[in-house]
């Protein structure tokens, strides 16, 4: 499978689920600006929305959107510690925070990064991403993981979003719990590896 990417960007967490559950994907980096891959290919050709991440199965078919992507490779291998079974109370925990961090924190980060945005716009996004990710915070306060005791798709995803703050200027330094979670995701071998492959880490 190929996995089309950019650098940090929410294309990192189905990458980080992928090397968690010790899929081998071919990686290709998109520029986002120019909408052309590495080699040279105009993006919008393979995926019309022109975002990442796109994956391309083996069969040919492929999978936009990352959570979709994340549960797909999670369900692939059959990785019940990354997503529960079907059915279960666990596995519906685990999209009910996937669904939070892609409708109230992944969304909310836009406007910050829009170089068109006013500033009391980014001021307002800001103010209400503060409120979310400490609502976040106290809910990692007694667990390692967003769901307790193991690492799922869900925290890939978290890991990937909320570090962005330090991108945007929006300080988080004082959510403890998030912090922690936040290292303690960083120091997985997986998501080393991940971090290395898309060159944010040497």
């Amino acid at each position: 499978m190929k996995l089309y990417y950019a650098a940090g960007a929410c294309s990192l967490a189905p990458h980080i689920v992928a090397q968690e559950a010790g899929i081998v994907l071919s990686l290709e980096r998109v520029d986002l600006a120019s909408h052309k891959t590495e080699s040279g290919v105009d993006f919008y050709q393979l995926n019309a929305k022109g975002s990442v991440p796109f994956l391309v199965l083996t069969n040919g078919e492929s999978l936009s959107e990352g959570s979709v992507i994340c549960q797909y490779l999670a369900d692939s291998v059959a990785n019940t510690q990354l997503l529960p079974p079907v059915g279960s109370m666990a596995r519906y925990r685990v999209q009910e925070w996937q669904n939070y961090i892609s409708s109230e924190l992944h969304k909310s980060f836009s406007p910050l990064f829009n170089p068109k945005a006013s500033a009391e716009t980014k001021a307002l996004f800001a103010q209400q991403l503060k409120a979310k990710l400490t609502w976040v915070s106290a809910q990692l306060a007694n667990r390692p993981y967003l769901t307790g005791e193991h690492f799922t798709i869900a925290d890939a995803y978290l890991f990937v979003v909320a570090n962005w703050s330090q991108f945007v200027a929006l300080d988080v330094s004082d959510l403890a719990p998030l912090h922690a979670f936040l290292q303690r995701v960083a120091s997985r071998p997986a998501v080393q590896a991940a971090l290395k492959a898309e060159g944010l880490i040497k």
